[in-house]
C-alpha cells in the first residue's frame, strides 16, 4: 500500500465471505453519512461485493457532500449517490427506499463546547431515521466509548459489560444506541449495533498519529498506555455484513483488533520503521479504552491486515509524506472530551 489509489483498492477488496453474505441478502442497501472516514471505501466495498454476488442490488450513498470533490468521489464508486441533509424532514422523507441501512451518521471531533449540537446529532437525528426506515434492517455505527475504561490485562470489555460513558460525547452515543433500541422494539425494526475501536488505514488512525508525533521529533505520552486497533479494510466488511445479523431487540457487536496493544511497544516499531528515535513522557495508566472482540471474530474471522503490517505501511507512508485526513483520533482523550 504505497500508494492512495493502491490503497483504496484494498481497502474496497471483498473477501469470499463478504461476497457470500451479500449473496444471502435480500433487497437494496442505503448508506446514510456516506461521506466521512469510513463512507467512501466503504460504499466502494458493497458495490464491488454486490457486484461479485451479481444480486444486482443497489447501493445508494447519502450524505451532504460539503467538501471539495467528495461528491465526485463518491460518484466513481459506482453507488448511485444523493446529496441530502438527513436532519431536514423532507430531504429524509425523499430518500429511496431501501431493504438495508447502513448508518454511519455521528458528530465526535470539535464536539467538546458543542454538546447540544452533539446531542441533536447523536440522539435525535437516528429515532428520525429509524422512523423513515421502520422495518428495515440495519447496521448502525456506535463506538467502544460507551464502555467505562478497562483495566489493562482484562481483555477489554464485552458486549456484556454494563455502559459507563465518559463524556457527553459518549453519553450522546449510549443515547443513540437506547434510541435505536427503542424503534427496534416499538416497529420489529432488526438493528445491528456496531462499537467500533480504533479503525485504522495509513491516512488516519492511532497508528499514524504516533508516527507524525515521533516524526516531528516529539515525545509519545504514555498515560494511556494501551489501545485496540483495527483494519479499516475489516471495519468495512463486518460492518456490511453484519445486516444478516440484525435482530429486535438490536445485535451488539464489538469491533476491533484481537490485540491489547502497548502504546510504547508500537511507537518503539514505528520509530524503527521510521529510521526515527524515539522519547517518552508519562507512565501508563491501570486502565484504557479496551474492547474484547471475540464474538465478532468467532462470526467473521480475524482482520486480514495484520498490526505488525498496518505498523510498517503506515511507517512507511508518513516517511514519504502522503497524504493523511489531518484528524487525530484523540485516543489519548481519558476525560471524554472531544
Amino acid at each position: 500500500m504505497h500508494s492512495i489509489e493502491e490503497l483504496d483498492e484494498r481497502l474496497s477488496r471483498p473477501r469470499p465471505g463478504l461476497v457470500e453474505d451479500l449473496r444471502r441478502l435480500d433487497g437494496d442497501i442505503v448508506v446514510l453519512g456516506a461521506s466521512g472516514k469510513l463512507g467512501v471505501s466503504l460504499v466502494r466495498l458493497a458495490v464491488r461485493a454486490v457486484a461479485e454476488a451479481g444480486t444486482n442490488a443497489r447501493v445508494t450513498a447519502v450524505s451532504r457532500f460539503t467538501a471539495p470533490g467528495s461528491f465526485e468521489a463518491m460518484q466513481a464508486t459506482g453507488a448511485d449517490v444523493v446529496a441530502a441533509d438527513v436532519g431536514d424532514d423532507d430531504a429524509l422523507a425523499a430518500l429511496p427506499d431501501a431493504a438495508n441501512v447502513v448508518y454511519l451518521v455521528g458528530a465526535k471531533f470539535g464536539t467538546d463546547g458543542h454538546e447540544a449540537g452533539t446531542w441533536e446529532t447523536n440522539v435525535y437525528l437516528p429515532g428520525r431515521v429509524a422512523r423513515r426506515y421502520a422495518g428495515s434492517r440495519f447496521s448502525a455505527l456506535s463506538t467502544g466509548n460507551v464502555y467505562p475504561l478497562a483495566s489493562v490485562g482484562t481483555g477489554g470489555a464485552t458486549e456484556d459489560t454494563p455502559p459507563g460513558p465518559v463524556g457527553e460525547y459518549a453519553m450522546s452515543c449510549l443515547g443513540r444506541e437506547r434510541i435505536l433500541q427503542a424503534a427496534s422494539e416499538r416497529d420489529g425494526t432488526p438493528m445491528a449495533i456496531i462499537r467500533l475501536n480504533y479503525a485504522v488505514e495509513m491516512r488516519y488512525g492511532v497508528l499514524v498519529d504516533l508516527a507524525q508525533t515521533i516524526a516531528a521529533g516529539e515525545p509519545v505520552d504514555l498515560t494511556t498506555g494501551h489501545a485496540n486497533v483495527v483494519w479499516q479494510g475489516y471495519t468495512n466488511e463486518v460492518t456490511l455484513r453484519a445486516l444478516l445479523h440484525a435482530s429486535t431487540p438490536p445485535f451488539a457487536l464489538n469491533l476491533t483488533g484481537p490485540e491489547t496493544l502497548s502504546i510504547r511497544q508500537v511507537a518503539t516499531d514505528l520509530a524503527a520503521a521510521l529510521g526515527e528515535p524515539v522519547t517518552f513522557t508519562g507512565a501508563e495508566a491501570a486502565t484504557s479504552l479496551l474492547s474484547n472482540a471475540a464474538r465478532c471474530h468467532g462470526l467473521f474471522g480475524y482482520p486480514d491486515v495484520t498490526v505488525p503490517e498496518l505498523v510498517e505501511a503506515t511507517a512507511q507512508w508518513v516517511r514519504k509524506g502522503l497524504p493523511t485526513l489531518g484528524k487525530p483520533t484523540k485516543f489519548q482523550q481519558r476525560n471524554g472530551k472531544f
